[in-house]
């Protein structure tokens, strides 16, 4: 398998700096407001982010969210699906969501989580935030409003995005 980096840390901290920006030009009233992670890799993502609007003295919330049970090949896998810890203990009835995942492919993902997110209550509105849009590979239409980077890639292509505490990059394997 080739892997070939296209982020290194220091590229991937200012990604995440931008988005952070992006997210308090948008959300004035940002207590309204709640980022959500998409488990299973968007909830790092959704850490740093909500670490950077803490630095910063903001009032935003936050949880994890879980579409095991949502997703449209639930039922289509002989693999028993568990599902994963959730945490979402807010309604979100009236406020500004702001979904985070890791990788935008075919928006199958994002409908799911669309469908999860209903379960708690009626948004006011719901955002996207993703790390790395992957374009021309959509099968649903679903765009972001907050991307980290763009990035072109063949099917059998696969975007891996590490982000933690002691590492981040971004590869591209196949």
């Amino acid at each position: 398998m080739m892997k070939r980096k296209i982020l290194n840390e220091k590229k991937v901290n200012i990604i995440l700096e931008r988005l952070t920006n992006e997210i308090l030009e948008n959300h004035v009233e940002i207590e309204n407001s709640v980022l959500i992670g998409v488990q299973p890799r968007g909830i790092e993502l959704c850490e740093r982010l909500y670490k950077n609007l803490k630095k910063l003295n903001n009032d935003i919330k936050k949880g994890k969210l879980d579409i095991s049970f949502f997703r449209d090949d639930f039922r289509r896998s002989d693999k028993i699906i568990t599902p994963s810890h959730m945490d979402l203990n807010i309604s979100l009835e009236n406020k500004n969501v702001i979904l985070v995942d890791d990788v935008l492919y075919t928006g199958r993902t994002v409908r799911s989580a669309f469908d999860a997110l209903l379960s708690f209550g009626r948004p006011k509105k719901i955002e996207l935030l993703v790390f790395v849009d992957r374009r021309f590979c959509r099968e649903l239409p679903i765009q972001a409003d907050y991307i980290g980077i763009q990035v072109d890639t063949l099917d059998d292509e696969k975007v891996i995005v590490n982000i933690s505490e002691s590492k981040n990059s971004v590869y591209l394997t196949n």
